[in-house]
């Protein structure tokens, strides 16, 4: 018999412990960190000359790129590390801004491409989002986003050979577990796993990518006052480019700011069947910011777990009350609610209340499928988490209060 690890207690949030092996990547970072700076001119100078390109399409992500630029040298207190990553990040975003623009004026077919019936899948980290999202990706009928293709989604000009897309993405996880072993007990990212639509929104300079990964409360704020329509727009141009590209006929989606954008969202995708899990809003905060807190040592001089709670309370408040608002936004025959509890009893039963809802075959095939996904991606094979409120600076009194309207109406039972 197999045991799990045990799990770890996270006592350096504030101060990291790297390994010796991480150090000559992080101090690698920090030289070439050092010689770059944070400007739009550079960073789309850069992308241009490493795409080959010129066409970035709409300009308005400019204003975009600026707020976020702006955000990320006076508010991230990035490190040369933090600055070398998130250089290469924003480069590869561009690149992809330009590869779409390209591969769209020479094949302006792909604009005719039906994006038919997704089924996206609503909820903050930590509600069973990752393992729902993973079990409907092994349905052969439904197309996933794999993370390597989430990263680089266009080729390079022809031939298209995805194979050298995947290695690098295979070497920038080996960058992160070995930065941050024990991510992986939290999330466990794997080159194949099923990515969140988000890293596309990233293209468009749009979209709680960045900051879920950075400390950039200016940045959250532009993104709030901002109508997300156009972006929107922009994820689904693309997603017609990667089925135009490499096939499929009805998406599996996932993200948890579309609580905040349900609006949008069925504008955007008006024959969507749209899943909305809830679970327990102190135990969602509390795992939430741990992840958040450990994982801000990738790039910061020294995280601070207090400012990253308070911000993070502020968003989670927004997402939670975005989702009372607008939940009836969401056609009713369209949508269904998933209580964690009740996924964790009974899964089965929870897939086949989702595949009767979208009014997708949930047959044999399929739950073959998810069996064999289950036994080579057993859940907790990396091991646990106790997660400690008192570290990150958390009231879970407070907490309790304030988001007592929305567990009432979604987690509590009546």
């Amino acid at each position: 018999m197999t045991t799990s690890p045990t799990p770890v207690r996270f006592t350096d949030l504030a101060d990291p412990v790297y390994s010796e092996a991480a150090q000559p990547i992080r101090d690698g970072l920090a030289a070439y960190g050092a010689t770059l700076r944070l400007d739009p001119d550079a960073l789309c100078a850069t992308a241009a000359e490493r795409a080959g390109l010129q066409d970035w399409g709409d300009g308005a992500f400019r204003d975009r790129l600026d707020v976020l630029c702006t955000a990320l040298r006076q508010e991230a207190g990035l490190s040369a590390a933090g600055t070398a990553i998130v250089f290469e990040q924003l480069v590869g975003n561009l690149v992809n801004r330009l590869r779409l623009e390209a591969l769209v004026q020479q094949h302006p077919e792909i604009e005719d491409v039906a994006i038919e019936r997704p089924i996206i899948i609503c909820g903050l980290p930590r509600t069973g989002t990752t393992h729902l999202h993973n079990l409907l990706a092994a349905d052969p009928a439904l197309r996933h986003l794999p993370y390597w293709e989430s990263l680089e989604p266009f080729p390079t000009p022809e031939p298209d050979d995805p194979e050298p897309r995947r290695q690098r993405c295979a070497a920038g996880l080996d960058l992160v577990h070995t930065s941050m072993p024990d991510f992986r007990r939290m999330h466990d990212m794997t080159v194949e796993h099923a990515h969140e639509e988000i890293q596309l929104l990233a293209n468009d300079i749009a979209g709680m990518l960045f900051e879920t990964t950075y400390y950039v409360p200016s940045f959250a704020a532009y993104y709030k006052r901002r109508d997300q329509g156009p972006s929107y727009a922009y994820l689904r141009r693309t997603l017609q480019a990667l089925q135009w590209l490499r096939g499929g006929r009805r998406w599996v989606l996932k993200s948890p700011q579309h609580l905040e954008q349900f609006p949008t969202l069925a504008a955007t995708f008006p024959d969507a069947t749209f899943v909305v899990t809830h679970r327990d809003p102190v135990e969602v905060t509390t795992s939430m910011l741990t992840m958040i807190c450990y994982a801000a040592r990738m790039s910061t001089v020294r995280p601070d777990p207090a400012t990253l709670t308070r911000h993070w309370l502020g968003r989670i408040g927004d997402l939670l009350d975005g989702c009372v608002r607008d939940r009836d936004a969401l056609p009713a025959a369209q949508s269904i609610d998933i209580r964690f509890d009740d996924f964790m009893a009974d899964e089965e039963g929870t897939l086949r209340a989702i595949y009767e809802r979208a009014d997708q075959p949930f047959d044999d095939q399929v739950r073959a499928a998810m069996r064999d996904f289950l036994a080579e991606h057993p859940r907790g094979r990396h091991g646990g988490v106790v997660y400690d409120p008192v570290a990150l600076g958390l009231d879970t009194e407070a907490v309790a209060e304030r988001f007592g309207a929305y567990r009432r109406r979604f987690v509590d039972r009546s």
